[in-house]
């Protein structure tokens, strides 16, 4: 699109919007229109991010993540002028996966968080949002890796679990009067 911030830039590639970012597992638009996404880390410094049009996210340059082999990535370092900071970020690492936002009234205290299955942390990360900024976070533990997270039309939670033993379900996450 002739708004991306590349777009007639000599040796930039026009389809660029936003970058240094590691690996992107989820995004969700909320009702207000905030793009976040979540991203793995290495081992250490999975993120939630709101990526902004032309702004760099660091990777690989900065990171709160090591190698797997316990090294440094890059230099270390988890701060630079000009690359923004995660607005979250999980050390050690929850492994995200699919997100929603809760915007129903089921489950009246999650109203307005953002939702992230964790393969890792085997549940859902519930971020309590503030304007820009993660407020609070609580976790529903599941005992399964999750893969996906959706909000269903009757508000209860749906979580996609996955394993190479039991294979996949879903898992209903809602009050116990409404279930």
């Amino acid at each position: 699109p002739q708004d991306n911030p590349f777009v007639g830039q000599a040796g930039a590639q026009p389809a660029i919007w936003s970058y240094g970012h590691r690996n992107i597992q989820s995004a969700v638009i909320t009702e207000a229109g905030v793009l976040w996404t979540v991203e793995h880390g290495p081992r250490g410094g999975d993120e939630l991010n709101n990526p902004q049009p032309g702004v760099n996210h660091g990777w690989p340059v900065i990171t709160y993540g090591v190698n797997y082999n316990g090294t440094e990535v890059g230099q270390g370092i988890t701060q630079l002028e000009g690359m923004a900071q995660p607005n979250y970020y999980w050390d050690p690492v929850i492994a995200p996966s699919g997100m929603a936002e809760y915007t129903d009234d089921l489950i009246d205290e999650w109203d307005g968080a953002l939702l992230v299955g964790g393969l890792v942390s085997q549940g859902i990360v519930i971020l309590h949002m503030d304007g820009g900024r993660v407020e609070r976070e609580d976790r529903v533990s599941l005992g399964h890796r999750i893969r996906d997270v959706r909000v269903g039309p009757d508000g209860a939670v749906y979580a996609v679990t996955t394993s190479r033993r039991s294979g996949s379900r879903i898992i209903r996450i809602a009050p116990a009067e409404a279930s």
